[in-house]
């Protein structure tokens, strides 16, 4: 019996160690001595067993419980930032994994909206992404023209570190982790090198929560290993929906770009899956929901019309559309086409 109670006592010390470090949720660890299994564990219960003291109850609590609502990063999708507790931590390693190759798009995507989030949050500071010339030379570069039309960020906002090996983009980014210079920093790496051991990424993990900015490792065609990441979310492109125009969903093309991101890993939640569109005009996400087994686009909450870019008054709203069948030749007032030949824009002589 003496050595079943110190083999308990020792389980119940290396379990709430454990608890401790990884910070997990709230839970009720069984207490070596003297507490019942059958425990009420409702706080506010009004029945208590005596034999319970606070010296036997033992409540791990996550670190996290208590942290103040802009310490997350939120994405604007209710679902997704609820089963993350909140959003994605700030001061913290992020990973955002693309299973294959053909996802490197998505992640990218993905990456430059959470850009476009701080930046609209926070101070408008630089942001670094850094990656090998592998990364570079498969995935390619963000195009400046999207960065501004679609998350709003400007060219020069967007800082680009090449590195010849992972080993100086490891360094680059650790470097870089510190600085309170940079809104955010982004380690890009291409399958599972074996340098992306755990060690590594405490250490941008210990860096990221030192300055109180976020990291983000964004893995393609990789494995799912172990990482120092609390979050690890796992991105795919998914079907966009149709265009909405005033009569309705246009058949066949191409609207809002979407993702479908999976909770891989989280120390709060568990896992799950959203299907989120990206909203170029509010620089936000929005969920799609769900209806009788079919996906429905996220509702729409600015008008079809949407404003002007290049001046300060909305367009106005469009009214009927009328067809009307060609007959006979163009209006004297009508401009002729780009196409046709300048001999045809000079003014016919009369004789």
């Amino acid at each position: 019996m003496a050595t079943s109670a110190v083999a308990r006592e020792t389980v119940f010390a290396l379990r709430r160690q454990i608890a401790k470090i990884e910070g997990t949720l709230p839970e009720r660890l069984q207490a070596p001595a003297g507490a019942p299994v059958d425990a009420p564990r409702n706080p506010t219960a009004d029945v208590t067993p005596k034999n319970i003291t606070p010296k036997n109850l033992t409540i791990v609590r996550r670190g996290l419980a208590v942290a103040p609502p802009d310490a997350f990063l939120r994405t604007g999708a209710k679902g997704l930032d609820t089963a993350l507790g909140g959003g994605l931590p700030k001061a913290a390693l992020s990973e955002i994994h693309g299973a294959a190759t053909r996802d490197a798009g998505a992640v990218a995507g993905f990456a430059l909206s959470l850009v476009s989030l701080i930046l609209k949050q926070g101070p408008r500071l630089p942001v670094l992404w850094i990656g090998t010339a592998e990364i570079f030379r498969e995935a390619g570069f963000p195009y400046a023209t999207g960065l501004h039309r679609l998350f709003g960020i400007e060219p020069e906002q967007l800082l680009f570190s090449e590195a010849p090996r992972l080993l100086d983009a490891l360094w680059t980014a650790e470097e870089a982790a510190r600085m309170t210079a940079l809104a955010a920093v982004f380690l890009e790496i291409r399958g599972s090198p074996q340098r992306l051991d755990l060690t590594a990424t405490r250490r941008l993990h210990a860096r990221a929560q030192s300055a109180g900015r976020p990291v983000f490792l964004l893995r393609q065609a990789g494995e799912p290993e172990p990482t120092a990441a609390p979050v690890r979310l796992v991105l795919s492109a998914a079907p966009s929906a149709p265009r909405q125009t005033i009569a309705g969903p246009l058949a066949g093309s191409i609207g809002r770009p979407a993702f479908t991101v999976s909770i891989g890993k989280s120390r709060t939640a568990l896992p799950g899956q959203f299907t989120l569109e990206w909203n170029p005009d509010e620089c936000s996400f929005e969920e799609r929901r769900t209806r009788e087994g079919r996906q429905e686009p996220a509702a729409n909450p600015v008008p079809v019309v949407s404003a002007s870019r290049r001046g300060k008054d909305p367009a106005p709203a469009s009214g009927a559309v009328l067809a009307f069948a060609a007959v006979g030749s163009p209006a004297a007032g009508d401009q002729p086409s780009p196409g046709e030949r300048a001999a045809h824009r000079r003014p016919r002589r009369a004789g």
